[in-house]
């Protein structure tokens, strides 16, 4: 269908509609595009470069992965124009680039994905309230448990029987910090939380061990491992699925962003702006469901194209 398209319609209507199509002049893009910032974002970076280079043999993507804290000070420091980022940048960070810059960065929505807590494949458990995940990976329990949960059998199961097993991500990751704010009310991990570098391995850390709990992005899962439904104060369980994320119907949903160095009233350079024309398409959001990670509607993509474009007040 989009084929028939790109024969019928004009190239200037195609980048309207989102059919993102690489233009006759292909010659001309030239170089090398950096991005600094979400290890949770690397694979889609990745892919949607490799889409850029079959399309413009001359553009190539360079990642660096190191996490979302990464991002904020590349960005400030000029080492990069766009940083992937799988949490909202805080305001201490926008501030140090604004001090910097003299302007505030561009942040683009390009995904939508969710955090999920995850046990091991044979855990009969199925549902968690945000009080009792709080009890369970917090020591400050601010979402109201009375205190903390350590043991399965104090979450009313015969199996598995012993100390729980906590799972989670380091401390540079957008999952950790995001997981902190919105599941432990902006507490403290406990210590006894085993970190890694990625959600991966976190996956594989709970398909391992029956008496373990996790948390993770919801493109990780495999079938060593069960999501968890969240239960809600009025006991509504809420699952982590697609359309739910979709509909911002699963608390723990979130938005996967790049933040861009765009002075206002200027074009981006043709590798970065070529980039985002791709990843805001039609065929850029088809690589975002191929990854696991929930596309945008019409609509939010329109708007996002939109935030890129220069306008009479900003020159």
């Amino acid at each position: 269908m989009i084929a028939v398209l790109r024969r019928c319609l004009p190239a200037w209507l195609l980048v309207l509609v989102g059919l993102w199509s690489a233009p006759a002049s292909a010659e001309h893009h030239v170089g090398t595009l950096d991005t600094v910032g979400s290890d949770t974002m690397a694979g889609l970076i990745l892919r949607w470069g490799e889409l850029l280079s079959e399309h413009y043999p001359g553009l190539r993507v360079q990642l660096q992965v190191a996490g979302s804290a990464s991002a904020p000070p590349a960005l400030t420091a000029g080492t990069t124009l766009l940083g992937p980022m799988s949490r909202p940048m805080s305001e201490e960070e926008r501030q140090a680039f604004v001090d910097r810059h003299g302007y505030p960065p561009r942040e683009i929505v390009v995904a939508r994905d969710a955090l999920v807590v995850v046990v091991n494949r044979h855990n009969p458990l199925s549902s968690l309230a945000r009080r009792e995940f709080d009890a369970i990976f917090s020591e400050t329990h601010y979402c109201g448990a009375e205190r903390g949960i350590h043991q399965w059998q104090a979450l009313g199961l015969d199996f598995p029987a012993g100390p729980i097993v906590l799972h989670g991500r380091n401390a540079v990751s957008g999952t950790h910090g995001l997981f902190r704010r919105e599941g432990l009310c902006d507490g403290s991990f406990r210590p006894e939380v085993n970190e890694h570098p990625g959600s991966a391995a976190v996956v594989e850390a709970v398909a391992d061990d029956p008496l373990a709990i996790g948390y993770a992005g919801l493109n990780h899962l495999t079938p060593g491992v069960r999501a968890l439904a969240l239960r809600d104060p009025e006991g509504r369980l809420h699952e982590p699925t697609p359309l739910a994320v979709r509909r911002d119907d699963y608390p723990l949903a979130r938005d996967l962003r790049i933040y861009v160095n765009q002075p206002p009233g200027e074009v981006l350079p043709v590798a970065e702006r070529t980039f985002l024309e791709l990843v805001l398409s039609v065929e850029g959001q088809a690589i975002v469901e191929e990854m696991g990670f929930v596309s945008l509607p019409a609509a939010s993509l329109a708007r996002q194209r939109r935030i890129l474009q220069p306008t009479r007040d900003e020159t």
